[in-house]
């Protein structure tokens, strides 16, 4: 009989405290827990310590209410051009009413999942396969709002979509890195092309002006050294017409400079002027009036030998001078005309004699005149 009683409080004990448990739920932060009485819906638990009805009330199911983020698998899309494509979509979503969460739709997850993938081929379908590529916005958009209005009534909110890859296939990734890797040649040729063209523009406008430069300043150069030659010019000719020099001092000055004419290694050919002839003649009449010219009085004391010696000396370089010229002409007529056999040779001109280049019995009669 004790054991029998002893059985009975144990049941007892343990019927109670079973009764205990079903009638205490806690519920955690972020959770509903949607409660059935007796098969029908009665009310949704909030976070905390709530009483139920042991053995009438049951928790149909625990629904998360944080965001959730859903990675569907790769699903291949038709593109507009024909082309199949691999793409691979990531889904944000919260539950914000989890009655309608659970009794609108059997599994809204699986629901969701369809229904991406029908509305991204349906978006695909209408975009070739470059836009496709370049329009991941604009398909984030389109499929955020498709799906946000259909689980709307399931009591989901769908805040994001976001598209992680589009994958075409191999062979069309293959002509695309060709076309990529062409453009990016011919945009390499053309900027060498324009790198080069500049440089060519650049070298001819710099030639362009140091060339510019280098004539202005030839131009100035010879302009300044013209001005000079002018000035140096005028201010001899002027200092000539303040001295006023007579005509046999200017001879007899020519004739002194006649050597230096001569010397030269470069004359082959040397041309007597006919100007030397009157230099010459009036040279005798240079010595000889030379004491009658004007402010050239000559004094008591003067020294008439070394005035002869002098005038000797000039003429007999200016004789040297005149047989080397002869001689360097009739060279020049030799090579000319072949040898001095040649009938075409011209004949040698004849050579001046000192005598005759210091104007011959003029001389005489000038050193006679400046013995007297």
């Amino acid at each position: 009989m004790e054991a029998v009683i002893g059985v009975l409080i144990i049941v007892i004990l343990v019927f109670a405290i079973v009764t205990l448990l079903r009638s205490v739920r806690i519920v955690p932060q972020q959770r509903m827990d949607v409660v059935e009485r007796l098969g029908r819906y009665k009310r949704t638990l909030s976070p905390g310590l709530n009483l139920l009805v042991p053995f009438v009330d049951s928790v149909r199911s625990k629904v998360d209410m944080r965001e959730q983020v859903v990675s569907f698998p790769p699903q291949p899309v038709i593109t507009s051009d024909n082309l199949v494509v691999s793409i691979d979509t990531v889904l944000y979503f919260k539950v914000v009413d989890p009655v309608r969460a659970t009794y609108e739709i059997s599994n809204f997850l699986q629901a969701i999942e369809q229904l991406t993938v029908t509305t991204l081929r349906n978006v695909i379908g209408s975009l070739d396969l470059e836009r496709a590529l370049t329009s991941r916005e604009e398909i984030n958009r389109h499929l955020s709002t498709v799906l946000d209005e259909t689980t709307g009534r399931w009591g989901i909110k769908v805040t994001r979509v976001e598209i992680k890859a589009i994958e075409p296939p191999p062979s069309i990734r293959d002509s695309m890195e060709k076309q990529m890797r062409a453009e990016r040649e011919r945009r390499a040729t053309i900027l060498n092309a324009e790198g080069h063209k500049q440089a060519q523009i650049l070298t001819a406008e710099g030639e362009k002006q140091a060339a510019v430069l280098k004539a202005d300043g030839d131009r100035q150069a010879r302009i300044l050294q013209a001005e000079g030659q002018a000035k140096a010019i005028r201010t001899v000719f002027d200092a000539i017409h303040t001295a006023n020099p007579s005509q046999k001092v200017l001879a007899y000055q020519y004739l002194q400079a006649l050597p230096q004419i001569a010397n030269g290694t470069a004359n082959k050919v040397w041309i007597v002027p006919t100007e030397l002839s009157r230099a010459l003649d009036g040279l005798g009449g240079a010595l000889g009036g030379l004491a009658n010219m004007a402010g050239d009085v000559p004094k008591a004391g003067l020294d008439t030998e070394s005035v002869e010696r002098e005038a000797e000396a000039a003429a007999a370089s200016a004789a040297a001078e005149a047989e080397k010229v002869n001689n360097q002409v009739r060279e020049a007529e030799e090579q000319v005309s072949g040898g001095p056999n040649s009938p075409s040779a011209l004949p040698a001109p004849e050579p001046i004699p000192p005598s005759a280049a210091l104007g011959g019995a003029d001389y005489n009669g000038v050193a006679d005149r400046e013995r007297a």
